[in-house]
């Protein structure tokens, strides 16, 4: 299982940008879907996931400025990041919680991309 994410990129504080990752491999069940990012000297923090039902789940601090949705059938997950602040610069990481075909069940995660927003 692999996880290709692309887009994000340098905008102003107010603009927006959309993240997309797409899962490939022996793909048996996505349960979830989700977005981390990681600020410079701070910990990883959760930013959004959806679960295989559409349940959305979003970070106070992006909370009306974001939307996490999903394509169940290009196994993609996208977020859709409007209002940027500076303080939304990071790196964003998607993961997702993978059934394979022919292994356990685990975590994956795709390599990063980086969203700069400037003031």
């Amino acid at each position: 299982v692999q996880l290709q994410a692309s887009g994000g990129g340098l905008v102003q504080a107010g603009g927006s940008l959309r993240v997309s990752c797409a899962a490939s491999g022996s793909i048996l069940r996505i349960n979830v879907m989700g977005w981390y990012r990681q600020a410079p000297g701070k910990q990883r923090e959760l930013v959004a996931s959806i679960i295989s039902g559409g349940i959305t789940n979003y970070a106070d601090s992006v909370k009306g400025r974001f939307t996490i949705s999903s394509d169940n059938a290009k196994n993609t997950v996208y977020l859709e990041m409007n209002s940027l602040k500076p303080e939304d610069t990071a790196v964003y990481y998607c993961y997702a919680d993978v059934a394979p075909w022919s292994s356990p069940r685990g975590y994956y995660w795709g390599q990063g991309t980086q969203v700069t927003v400037s003031s």
